[in-house]
């Protein structure tokens, strides 16, 4: 059995497909497995990190004015159909989770006619998405969408890395306890509240800037750890401060941290609702607001605050910081909302595809 998975340059789509794969090869151990992304994304190193194949082909952008590179966009994206159709050929199941890489995977397989699936994440679906569902794929969300196409599609929750899953089933008798052993694990020992500061897999120079800016002020109240960005400069490590490029075991890092400060990115907002954290969420400013509207369902329940990119500054940091301090101190467990979306994302797969 061949299962072909798209899913590439953000951690956003990557993760939640290799959730996918590890679940899918628990049921079916025999299956091979086919990774869809480019030749500059995350996923070259997250994929191949997991030990799936990854195959690329041309990262094709919707053009949003008139260019010569506009101009380029579709032969781009017949280059990435012709290499898509050889990619799926023989596939009994084509999942996608949005992004460049997905709407030629989704063309690819309604030509074949493989069965394809949809999974879209974000608040507000992306082109890729919307594109799929037009080609008639099965679709499935992580929250209900509220308009268009997606409003009747399948609520299935948003997709946890297994270690996530794993760290809330291993808390979830204790969590002070979890929480105290994550801080040992950190070496964490001044007592002194944890700060999470990320700004997506890609890193924030936004965010990094206000770190920079506040930092002698936090560190007076605060540890911070601070995943910078691998794109980013890393900078000096102090005491109490310890920046890196990519924090590798995020499940130990939520538990241990008393308050996240980060981008709202579906996946963040579905492991911060898991690991029972309060956040300030700062949205991406760019592409179509999903970013704005994935945090919804934490601000409903008061475990969230959000602020503007143009809004966030040291000031306005130092300034709200200990109102979320003591707003997190309400939300000491976890919520179990997306534990199963993993299990049901593989079902409707199955259902889909006629897999027995």
């Amino acid at each position: 059995m061949k299962i072909v998975l798209a899913g590439a340059g953000t951690a956003g789509h990557i993760e939640p497909a290799l959730a996918v794969a590890d679940a899918w090869k628990k049921e079916f151990p025999t299956s091979k497995f086919e990774f869809v992304g480019t030749a500059a994304g995350l996923e070259n190193v997250l994929v191949t990190g997991a030990g799936y194949k990854l195959s690329t082909i041309a990262k094709v952008t919707l053009p949003r004015s008139l260019s010569p590179a506009g101009l380029l966009a579709p032969l781009r994206f017949g280059q990435a159909l012709s290499k898509s159709i050889q990619i799926v050929n023989g596939a009994d199941c084509v999942i996608g989770f949005g992004g460049y890489v997905s709407a030629p995977i989704y063309l690819a397989a309604a030509l074949r006619r493989i069965p394809f699936v949809i999974h879209e994440a974000n608040a507000i679906p992306g082109w890729a998405n919307k594109f799929g569902a037009f080609l008639g794929g099965a679709i499935a969300v992580g929250k209900p969408v509220k308009a268009g196409k997606f409003k009747s599609a399948e609520v299935v929750g948003l997709p946890l890395k297994s270690a996530i899953s794993a760290a809330f089933d291993g808390a979830k008798s204790n969590w002070p306890a979890a929480r105290n052993a994550a801080k040992s694990k950190l070496e964490i020992k001044s007592g002194k509240p944890l700060l999470l500061i990320m700004g997506g897999s890609q890193g924030s120079a936004a965010i990094n800037s206000v770190v920079a800016s506040s930092l002698s002020n936090l560190l007076n109240d605060f540890e911070v750890i601070h995943s910078v960005g691998g794109k980013n400069e890393l900078p000096l490590a102090s005491a109490g401060y310890q920046p890196v490029s990519y924090i590798e075991d995020m499940a130990t890092a939520y538990l241990a941290a008393d308050l996240v400060i980060g981008r709202s990115g579906a996946i963040t907002c579905a492991e911060i609702n898991a690991l029972g954290k309060y956040a300030i969420f700062i949205p991406l400013a760019i592409g179509n607001g999903e970013q704005a509207r994935n945090a919804d369902f934490l601000i409903e329940q008061g475990r969230a605050v959000l602020v503007s990119q143009s809004e966030f500054s040291a000031q306005w940091l130092m300034k709200n910081i200990s109102r979320a301090l003591a707003k997190s101190h309400e939300f000491m467990a976890g919520n179990e909302s997306d534990r199963a979306a993993v299990a049901n994302i593989v079902n409707l797969m199955r259902r889909h595809a006629r897999i027995g």
